[in-house]
């Protein structure tokens, strides 16, 4: 689903909201001032995008979220995954684990995940 596809700025600001919603359209401004840098024009000018897609929505100055992260997340992952590596993902854990050890914690969460994947 492509209008899951968020750039960069889209997605601070979504995440703003998303750790903070629901939240006062103010108090969104005055977050990305603190936390982005960002001028209230900005923030307005973001909002009013990720609005038009209905990622987010901003009702009687009342900010929340229309999609859930984790779906940004996993179509962002597949989207990598599928540019990147041929979605192929034995090629990007050996990518992203080279170099890299594993705690033995980290590998018993990624052999559960595993496991329950091939269920």
């Amino acid at each position: 689903m492509e209008k899951l596809k968020l750039f960069d700025a889209e997605y601070k600001l979504a995440v703003l909201v998303w750790d903070n919603e629901p939240i006062n359209s103010t108090d969104l401004v005055r977050l990305c001032a603190e936390q982005l840098g960002w001028k209230k024009s900005t923030t307005y000018t973001m909002l009013k995008k990720l609005c038009e897609r209905d990622i987010l929505q901003n009702r009687e100055a009342t900010v929340t979220a229309l999609v859930k992260r984790e779906d940004v997340q996993k179509y962002e992952s597949r989207a990598v995954l599928a540019r990147s590596f041929d979605g192929s993902l034995p090629q990007f854990l050996t990518a992203f684990l080279d170099n890299h050890k594993l705690s033995q914690q980290e590998a018993e969460e990624l052999k559960k995940i595993i496991e329950e994947a091939v269920e």
